[in-house]
């Protein structure tokens, strides 16, 4: 298993995050169930654009940039979420889990559930790690998903100043 130092994008979230809670007069608890399910669309969106089990289909993916672009906002609510409930620890593992993407999708929305359901850390960071282990079926690297999450990052912030 391979493990990432996420302090610095977790920083970066709660920055996003009481801009918008400035801007926007919500908290945390507030918004704790509509990040939730802000993160399992966002997943949604992810399987989407790789249109990995869209079988009856002949099209392929969406250009890697849309995809980068779904992981990145799943990213967000990912982190959002973790320093809602207070992570104790920035660091994140991820794995290959030999899964195909459409079997890899769905044990990532089984994870988050358990996560909503329990609120437990320990449920949060099985859940992250499924779902940044999810490079390993798209085909992708971390390093592009890291900067990806700054990209939108800028963009969320101007959102944020233009009255999005």
């Amino acid at each position: 298993m391979l493990t990432i130092d996420l302090k610095e994008l977790y920083l970066k979230q709660k920055e996003l995050d009481e801009e918008i809670a400035c801007i926007h007069h919500v908290t945390y608890k507030s918004t704790h169930h509509k990040r939730s399910l802000a993160l399992l669309v966002e997943v949604g969106e992810l399987a989407n654009a790789t249109r990995c089990f869209k079988y009856w289909s002949n099209k392929k993916s969406e250009p890697l940039v849309k995809v980068l672009d779904e992981f990145a906002d799943g990213l967000h609510f990912f982190l959002s979420l973790g320093i809602d409930i207070g992570v104790s620890s920035y660091i994140v593992g991820y794995d290959d889990y030999h899964l195909d993407a459409s079997e890899h999708f769905n044990l990532v929305y089984k994870l988050i559930c358990n996560f909503i359901e329990s609120g437990k850390e320990k449920d949060y960071k099985e859940a992250f790690k499924a779902f940044l282990s999810l490079i390993y079926p798209l085909n992708i690297d971390i390093e592009q998903v890291i900067v990806a999450y700054y990209l939108k990052l800028k963009e969320n912030h101007n959102r944020q100043a233009n009255n999005y």
